[in-house]
């Protein structure tokens, strides 16, 4: 009894350190390469390409649960996907939103720095709360719109310029730099507005059906790569045409795109192991390195005081949100699961 309580403890902290490992190296690297001085590469084929990688790695999750027979995952992929295009079909909407998302954050990222951008996006959990109201007619307790109302609040402290940075608007740079976070902030704000909608489909979609989470994801996969695809066409055409589809595709990128791929996946796979206390543990942590990184080596990033009061108000309502009364059913464990498999 004792080993088996060991264990379990063991698995709760190597869940922890996987979140934060993940949440905080790929928003970080994703700055980094946003801002680093070499060849620009293109953010949408960057998309694509981690889409493509994310469907290879579930096909493999499949073939092992299958006994990796090559014949019973032919069989498996054929049954689920090519023989239900209707049920396939649905997955169409939320890998449409989440193609949009991501250009998003990778939009936002290169105006915002990581600790402003880790802390604003986490309004995708008030989106989802939101829409699982709306949508699957989920009740939220008193505690939980507390939370999601200092969760708002938070949010805007973080983005309140301070005295310091209004006195400063003066200068045509200052307002430029303005007007660029600005443009970051609203990109956080429609990313989590997409987040909140795609994960409560999922999640809907997930509960009409035996079908296993990997067979939906390459679903998503599929999907995904094509509203990929469409996105460079419509935008970055000409740019893919002149210097090629990995034009300035440097090691630190093929990391951001590896990390990309297989982050909703590693979250797949420890969250069963993690209760959303430690989802709290893992956004403050989180959300602490990538400010300490930012400040002492990217050196794009500077606390203010309603930087500081924002960020008490974001994770406070992080860990009360997650908070779960002894008689709260397993069925919210359940949806929770549901909600973070696929944040990105």
């Amino acid at each position: 009894m004792v080993l088996e309580t060991t264990k379990k403890d063991n698995r709760k902290w190597i869940s922890l350190a996987a979140l934060v490992l993940q949440n905080t190296s790929l928003v970080l690297l994703l700055r980094y390469s946003r801002t680093m001085k070499a060849e620009r590469y293109i953010s949408s084929t960057a998309i694509v390409t981690a889409e493509f990688i994310k469907g290879l790695i579930c096909i493999v999750l499949v073939w092992l649960e299958n006994d990796r027979s090559i014949n019973r995952l032919f069989r498996v992929i054929h049954e689920e996907i090519y023989a239900k295009p209707y049920d396939t079909s649905k997955l169409a909407i939320p890998s449409g939103l989440y193609a949009i998302q991501n250009n998003l954050l990778f939009f936002a990222l290169s105006y915002l720095n990581a600790a402003t951008y880790q802390v604003s996006y986490q309004l995708k959990i008030l989106t989802t709360a939101l829409c699982s109201v709306l949508m699957l007619k989920k009740s939220i307790e008193k505690h939980q719109w507390f939370s999601l109302c200092m969760l708002a609040i938070g949010v805007a402290f973080v983005t309140w310029p301070s005295p310091e940075e209004v006195q400063k608007r003066t200068t045509i740079q200052s307002q430029a730099t303005w007007l660029q976070q600005s443009t970051g902030f609203g990109a956080v704000l429609l990313a989590s507005m997409t987040s909140g909608f795609a994960g409560v489909y999922f999640e809907k979609i997930l509960k009409t059906g035996p079908t296993s989470v990997w067979i939906r994801n390459i679903q998503l996969a599929c999907f995904g790569t094509l509203f990929g695809l469409l996105i460079v066409f419509c935008f970055d055409y000409k740019a893919v045409m002149d210097k090629g589809f990995f034009q300035g595709y440097s090691t630190v990128v093929w990391i951001v795109v590896l990390l990309q791929a297989i982050g909703g996946l590693i979250i797949a796979t420890v969250i069963k192991y993690a209760d959303n206390i430690i989802k709290g543990f893992a956004t403050s942590l989180s959300i602490l390195f990538s400010s300490v990184i930012s400040y002492f080596i990217l050196h794009d990033f500077t606390p203010s005081l309603f930087f500081y009061m924002g960020t008490v108000f974001v994770l406070t309502a992080t860990f009360l949100y997650g908070w779960e009364k002894n008689k709260v059913t397993s069925s919210v464990n359940e949806q929770a699961r549901i909600q973070n498999i696929l944040i990105k």
